[in-house]
């Protein structure tokens, strides 16, 4: 998996030339710094190979947000209270002091990421400032939560947005959905084509990943992006990667691997990492507690199990 790439403005332009018209699209492509490579050389370079989405019914973007190379979201858990500090969701991949390597987790780390929070039809409603990182990793999933400096009632009232809500249920097999991409301000509606029991890329290795139907080509910058049970209107995985030359377990191309150790290559499919874990993890007043009953989620080396 690569790491977030510094684009030049001419090459973001030229990415979103060569998608102009191929996907749902909001609006032109954010400028200033390139889109996070999450692990597919088609996802790190816009325009590249596997750039090209197909057409998608338009989705509302209210409550994703743009990063400075990667797509997130403003998310809640489903018993968050307005008054709870807000939290951002996006990739381990996209944090912005570097990939976790494998077997790392980062809790309660200082942060001052800015994140630009979007309105229904993409445009900005507002600034976000995180505070710290809640939690990040790229074991077992791609994930980092950020804590905010505003609580969801605070936010709700400067910019009119609420939050997107984390589904506590298992994806299941055959809904449809949408990746909402906040960077690129573009939509990929598929549905889920099935899970891998593991999902290996290089040093990473998640469990029970999401995979996509093929609809859904996913680009650079998209990584991070919700995925949404159109069906619940929740989120119920975070988009992370696809395998982008038809190579086996190598970064950039991950590969499948089923209980039995059977190895499975799907070129050009994308896959997310599933977030219905998450809210288990969560107590009163938004708080992380890994040691909490129900809660999978890796640990620290040398926290409790």
């Amino acid at each position: 998996m690569r790491k977030p790439l510094l684009a030049t403005l001419t090459t973001l332009v030229l990415g979103a030339a060569a998608l102009a018209g191929t996907a749902s699209t909001a609006s032109a492509a954010p400028s200033g710094g390139g889109p996070a490579a999450t692990a597919s050389t088609a996802l790190a370079h816009p325009g590249g190979a596997g750039a090209t989405p197909t057409a998608a019914k338009a989705t509302s973007f209210a409550g994703t947000v743009a990063l400075s190379n990667c797509s997130g979201s403003l998310i809640r858990m489903p018993n968050s209270q307005s008054t709870d500090p807000a939290l951002v969701m996006t990739n381990g991949h996209c944090l912005e002091t570097g990939m976790p390597t494998a077997g790392k987790v980062i809790t309660d780390q200082s942060s001052t990421r800015s994140f630009t929070l979007l309105n229904a039809s993409a445009g900005s409603a507002g600034t976000l400032k995180a505070t710290k990182v809640v939690y990040a990793t790229m074991t077992d999933t791609d994930v980092t939560l950020y804590e905010l400096n505003k609580t969801y009632a605070q936010i709700k009232t400067s910019t009119g947005i609420a939050p997107l809500t984390l589904s506590a249920s298992h994806p299941v097999k055959g809904h449809p959905i949408s990746v909402v991409s906040g960077y690129w301000k573009q939509t990929y509606n598929c549905s889920v084509d099935g899970f891998a029991y593991r999902l290996k890329e290089d040093q990473w290795t998640w469990k029970d990943a999401v995979r996509y139907t093929s609809p859904c080509q996913v680009i650079g910058g998209t990584s991070g992006s919700p995925v949404i049970d159109t069906s619940t209107g929740q989120v119920t995985a975070i988009n992370n990667t696809t395998n982008e030359d038809g190579a086996r377990c190598t970064l950039n191309n991950p590969c499948e691997v089923d209980e039995k150790g059977a190895v499975t290559v799907r070129e050009g499919i994308g896959y997310a990492q599933e977030t219905y874990g998450i809210p288990a993890c969560f107590t009163t007043g938004n708080k992380l507690d890994l040691t909490a009953s129900g809660c999978a989620l890796p640990k620290p080396s040398g926290a409790l199990r």
